[in-house]
Order: C-alpha cells, then structure tokens, then sequence
C-alpha cells in the first residue's frame, strides 16, 4: 500500500507534553468497527471488558539510553556525537543510532563520561541510516549502573523539542509493573494502569500476562520509502514463556479474549503464534511488520495510544479495525481534544469483521 494512505494532518497542540494526573484518568475511545465510537476514560476499562478476558502487559524497563559523548582519536581530533541505544546484543555491546554518524568511524574511541562518572565505547561497525554498533568498557550489572549514571531518558523527539527531561520523566515514563531492564522507549499503553485500576480489574474477574519485549527505537522511526512493501522494520528482542502461553491458549478455550496492551505486546504475541492461533513459548528478535491485509491470530482486543501520521503504528491498526475506521477514528480525537502520542490518550480497539 501507498504510505500516504496513512497520512492525516495533527494540530502541533494535540501532542502531549505530561501525562494525565492520576494515569488512569486519561480519555479512552472504544472503536468498535461498523458501530458509533464512545468517548469514556481508561478508569472504566473493567466494565468494557468480560470475566475471562486476559490483558496482556509488557513488563520492559526503560532505560536512560541517550547519550552524549565525545570522539577521540589518536591524533587528538574530537568531536562532538550522541547516541540513541536501540538494541544490546551482548553484555557490553548495544547498537545505536548516532546523531553525527560521519564524524565516526569503525575503531573510535567515545566518551560518554557525565556528572563526574566515566563511561567510553570503541565503534565497532557502522551500518544505514546512521547505526553504530558499540563496544563498551564494561559489561553486564556494572553497564547497566553506569547508564543509570550518565544517560537521559530518551523522550520521543515531539517531546524533546519541547522541554528538557527532568526527574519527573524518569518516574512519568515508565509502566508501574516495568522489571525486565532494557527498552529505549516506553510501551506507552501500559502507563495509563494504576493499582487502583489493577484492583478494579481483578473484581471484575479479568486476569493480567506479562510478557517481555524491549522496545527499540526504531519502531518509531518515520517511514521513508512511498510504499510499504519497501520499508524495513528494526527488529527487537523479546520473549513469551511457557506458563503465560499455556495461560493464553486455556483462556481464549475457555471463551476469554485475549486483550493486548499495546502495539508491542500485540506485535510480540502475534510472532509466538502458530497459523492456527496457538501461542507458543517463543524467543528471540522480531522484525514483523504488520498491514492492512494481515490476519490476526493471537490477538482480540488491543489498547493503544494514538500514534503519529504515516507511522508502522498507525498502519497496524489499521490493520487491526480498519484504514477507513481508524481515519474517522482519529478525526473524531483530534476534533474532540484527544491527547496524541506517548504521554497521550488511548484507545480500545476491536478487530474489523472479516469480509
């Protein structure tokens, strides 16, 4: 399909810059394809859904993975960089996007040392669009305390142009169930959920999965190429254990639907499933990129926020409700003064009827 098919026009004052106050207050859209939509807030989900349904959350932790450094060469030569990490893939190694790609090349040496902390990473490969894979000086455990030390929290660009990050995002822009360590991005669905509303949830007779998929940036990334069939998506790592699919399977048996919290938790459970809809225990990195024309067969409901123009979000669930469900969809939000993006609104998502 024509990327611009994905394309609607957002008033610059429909991107929040802060969350709602208390999460679960935020505005709700419920879309329901070939039905009115209905405005209510994320504090009423209990009564949206069923006793049996299971929301499934991703349990990944943001970490502070911006980084600004300084190149130094052998000759005394520096320069000014700044990475994004996106992805680890080794106890010391992670890749990132580079603001100042050309200034790097492979066997630099950087210093991302910070509020009298020291940290230094060797290039060691270059890759499109401004991708470096970095070799740090430390591994594991004493890695990870060294980012908590030196890096930012890597707000989306449609905040950071906005305001500067503060200690208020480190608390704001993470999921209240976040443990497993090692997402660049938040799966901004999950910050809307409050103890008050898990406690609701669970009177109500709906159980929670946790599952792990460490969002990358590159899922934000804007889509170039004028047509789908020629985007590349940047694969992230995740996992699905054994007891949570086996959970899964006996819930939708039993007639439960399987309400994924997120794009991520949604891309993740449709990469573990079989063609019949099974979901497996599953590992490892997925690059699936779903678009209109896709079948679903993991997934029933999804919980998402609202997502940029001409983005891989935004064609997902299209693919999930509908293209043309989703255009008045988000028409309706922008008329009504929805909040978009991460630290915006959501909405319910019901899958469009099979033709």
């Amino acid at each position: 399909m024509r990327v611009d098919a994905f394309d609607f026009d957002l008033p610059d004052d429909r991107i929040a810059i802060r969350p709602a106050s208390p999460r679960d207050s935020a505005r709700l859209l419920v879309v329901k394809p070939g039905e009115d939509l209905s405005d209510t807030t994320v504090n009423r989900l209990p009564g949206l859904l069923r006793p049996g349904d299971v929301l499934v959350f991703n349990d990944t932790k943001v970490i502070p993975a911006q980084l600004e450094g300084v190149r130094v060469r052998a000759d005394g030569a520096t320069a000014h960089v700044g990475a994004t990490l996106h992805m680890r893939v080794g106890p010391d190694r992670w890749k990132a996007f580079i603001r100042g790609a050309k200034k790097l090349k492979p066997g630099d040496r950087v210093d991302f040392g910070a509020n009298g902390h020291d940290l230094a990473a060797e290039v060691l490969s270059k890759g499109d669009e401004g991708e470096a894979e970095l070799r740090f000086d430390r591994a594991g455990g004493e890695l990870d305390a060294a980012l908590a030390l030196v890096g930012h929290v890597p707000l989306p660009p449609y905040i950071a142009s906005k305001r500067a990050e503060d200690a208020q995002d480190r608390r704001d822009y993470q999921t209240i169930y976040a443990r497993e360590k090692g997402a660049v991005a938040a799966p901004t669905a999950g910050l809307h959920f409050t103890d008050d509303l898990f406690a609701a949830l669970d009177e109500a007779g709906i159980r929670r999965a946790f599952v792990t998929l460490h969002v990358g940036a590159g899922t934000f990334l804007p889509v170039k190429a004028e047509d789908t069939t020629a985007h590349k998506m940047h694969a992230e790592i995740g996992h699905v254990d054994a007891q949570t699919a086996a959970m899964l399977n006996e819930a939708r048996a039993n007639g439960g639907r399987v309400v994924a919290v997120g794009t991520t938790s949604l891309r993740l459970l449709e990469s573990a499933a079989s063609e019949s809809g099974q979901i497996e225990p599953w590992a490892g990195a997925t690059d699936i990129f779903i678009t209109p024309g896709y079948r679903f067969r993991a997934v029933d409901v999804l919980m998402t926020n609202f997502h940029l123009p001409r983005s891989t979000l935004f064609m997902l669930v299209s693919a999930f409700s509908g293209l043309d469900t989703m255009r008045a969809a988000y028409a309706h939000a922008i008329e009504t003064g929805y909040r978009f993006y991460s630290y915006g609104d959501a909405c319910l998502l019901f899958p469009q009827k099979a033709a």
